[in-house]
């Protein structure tokens, strides 16, 4: 894919890395001089322009990306970012950084993101997974909102230690992706077991992440 990144700070770059490894076509944007640095990552287009101008956008083919990264330590610059690509260049996928999580709530449809990811958020989350079992634990929010992705890990008195995945009676807007199981990745089939210990993931929307935990007997 080509993707656009905006910001092409720490963050930016470390993302720019990563999906150039994966063999993506990367263009990073960055105005500020001090964080131009096209050595910094070799294989990726380095443009320099403020990527709130429609016109320096249009410039850096902006309307030939598959997906755009909001990835600035600016809310208010992510967002005007997000606006243009999906109004501007319709670009499929827009996915922004929120840096205060006080600003979430903007990071909507209304505003062209598809994806927003606070590492705020994040990291919190990942706290609460690493002391929290038997608890739902949001991760990431998905779609602006309307579902998010959760886990749950399974303590050693589960009621469902031993029974099949087919035999979980789910809420209709939840549905079981991945179990994390010593270090393996189990794609869940309908007659794989349940074990104590399990971290499971699910994605669903947050009227039914208390039916989740009801559904493995908590």
């Amino acid at each position: 894919m080509r993707i656009a990144i905006a910001g092409a700070g720490a963050v930016g770059r470390s993302i720019a890395q990563e999906l150039v490894s994966a063999g993506h076509q990367v263009m990073l944007i960055e105005r500020d001089r001090t964080h131009f640095d096209p050595g910094a990552v070799e294989q990726a287009e380095w443009v320099q322009a403020d990527a709130c101008e429609l016109s320096s956008l249009e410039d850096a083919g902006m309307q030939l990306c598959d997906v755009v990264i909001a990835a600035t330590g600016d809310d208010k610059v992510n967002l005007v970012v997000s606006l243009l690509a999906k109004t501007e260049f319709a670009v499929r996928r827009v996915v922004a950084r929120v840096n205060d999580p006080a600003n979430e709530w903007l990071f909507t449809e209304s505003w062209g993101v598809d994806v927003a990811v606070s590492t705020p958020r994040l990291l919190a989350a990942m706290v609460e997974e690493s002391v929290t079992v038997g608890d739902v634990v949001r991760l990431l929010t998905l779609r602006q909102g309307q579902a998010n992705l959760v886990e749950i890990t399974l303590d050693s008195a589960t009621a469902v230690a031993g029974q099949p995945v087919s035999s979980l009676q789910l809420p209709r807007d939840a549905a079981l992706v991945t179990i994390l199981r010593g270090g393996r990745v189990i794609v869940p089939q309908p007659d794989d077991t349940l074990e104590s210990g399990d971290e499971l993931l699910f994605v669903a929307t947050a009227a039914v992440e208390t039916e989740i935990r009801t559904a493995l007997g908590y």
